[in-house]
């Protein structure tokens, strides 16, 4: 049900401030039966002190038993139907790194990997090179593959292994598969046409694979290329529109800087290298009488949780709780920390578990929960919601919904 229509009639006005905390895949597991999670084995002594005088509760990012990308997952936190509002993560890298992308264009999020002399993948992160690394391969690119078949190449650096590619031609069609076999130990997939007008985009994207494979022979990590979620430039409504929120995003990544533009947020420059939690910071305090509604991004608590590095995502988690007085001390109406989606260590993926939600307003009920934890989580009087059910929740608490029929 679109709801969108109803939040337009009841917003109003509001000096509230909210601000939402995304910890990208916070979710975990125990490595064993029986130990912790990493939000368990975390040392958060702001975020147990802040969990006491909080709510907190369970949130489903988009649906039981679907382990979602970080699209479908953020939009659905952002109140944003994700079986409505689709977009691939081509565009959201397009849109965040502010590339020339037009009408008519596929853009597709590409992944530097280090293949096997036999093809296979040995590292679909290529070793997380860093970003110079990146921009020095992808000028290679730039030089070796300006054009397949008719259409025109357009390669765009984004951070460490990721990178862009936008295709630019006639009838060019979205509707092509990815070649990101997701694990290693498998040969790139070819990509494969889901209508008969893309058939012209899989043989140019397919071509374009091995040319890149070719280019990069002699490179010793980054190899080869995976592609995924290829996507044209999409078109969806406005928070302002929606909610009547004048909103900030305050990320570090170009994805997520895309998605936040895509919903009209305005995204405040960040500085620093990675999270940049020191800068990050420092752009909400700085834009604080700005905007109503703040988006806070950590994308380092995902990334541990994909290379299967435990202790690393616990740091994370331990490094946001130091930090977490100075976004408290601005005292914000209404505060959110939650995730998009779990990132277990054990798993080295996104999964389908539901991530702890905490939420600190006016007009809270007694909450028996002590600590931000999956397992205190249940405890709460917040009880199990589903991601695009949050966003009311938070316009309810800040005084920014009227009420709703006679």
């Amino acid at each position: 049900m679109d709801l969108f229509p109803v939040f337009k009639e009841l917003a109003q006005k509001s000096e509230s401030k909210i601000v939402l905390v995304v910890l990208d895949g916070v979710g975990g597991l125990p490595l064993k039966p029986g130990g912790p999670t990493e939000l368990e084995a975390a040392l958060t002594p702001n975020l147990d002190a802040l969990a006491q005088e909080s709510a907190l509760g369970l949130l489903t990012p988009v649906y039981p038993g679907l382990a979602p990308g970080s699209g479908p997952g953020h939009l659905a936190l952002f109140g944003y139907d994700p079986f409505r509002y689709l977009v691939g993560r081509g565009a959201l890298s397009a849109l965040g790194l502010g590339a020339d992308f037009q009408e008519g264009d596929v853009a597709l999020r590409g992944n530097f990997a280090t293949l096997a002399p036999d093809g296979t993948v040995l590292d679909r992160r290529a070793g997380r090179p860093s970003t110079e690394e990146n921009a020095r391969v992808i000028a290679r690119l730039k030089e070796a593959t300006p054009r397949v078949e008719d259409v025109e190449v357009h390669f765009y650096t984004e951070s460490e292994h990721r990178f862009l590619v936008i295709l630019r031609g006639q009838g060019l069609s979205d509707q092509v598969t990815d070649t990101d076999p997701q694990k290693p130990g498998l040969k790139p997939l070819p990509a494969r046409a889901l209508s008969p007008e893309a058939e012209r985009t899989a043989r140019v994207l397919n071509l374009l694979t091995e040319r890149i494979r070719e280019a990069l022979k002699d490179e010793p990590r980054l190899n080869g290329a995976l592609f995924r979620g290829a996507s044209k430039r999409p078109s969806f409504p406005k928070m302002e529109e929606v909610y009547g929120l004048k909103a900030a995003a305050i990320a570090s990544y170009p994805m997520y800087k895309g998605l936040a533009s895509l919903v009209g947020m305005d995204v405040l420059p960040v500085e620093g290298e990675g999270d940049a939690l020191p800068g990050k910071i420092q752009a909400l305090r700085d834009n604080w009488d700005q905007y109503d509604f703040f988006y806070f991004h950590v994308k380092k608590t995902d990334a541990m949780g994909e290379d299967g590095d435990f202790r690393g995502k616990v740091e994370k988690i331990e490094l946001f709780d130091a930090i977490l007085p100075e976004i408290l001390a601005l005292g914000p109406t209404v505060l959110a920390i939650t995730g998009d989606h779990s990132t277990p260590a054990l798993l080295k993926a996104h999964s389908w578990h539901p991530v702890p939600l905490l939420l600190k307003a006016p007009y809270l009920r007694a909450d028996e929960a002590g600590r931000f934890t999956e397992k205190e989580a249940q405890k709460g009087s917040l009880g199990h919601l589903r991601g695009v059910e949050l966003m009311p929740l938070l316009l309810a608490h800040a005084g920014r919904l009227a009420k709703y029929g006679a």
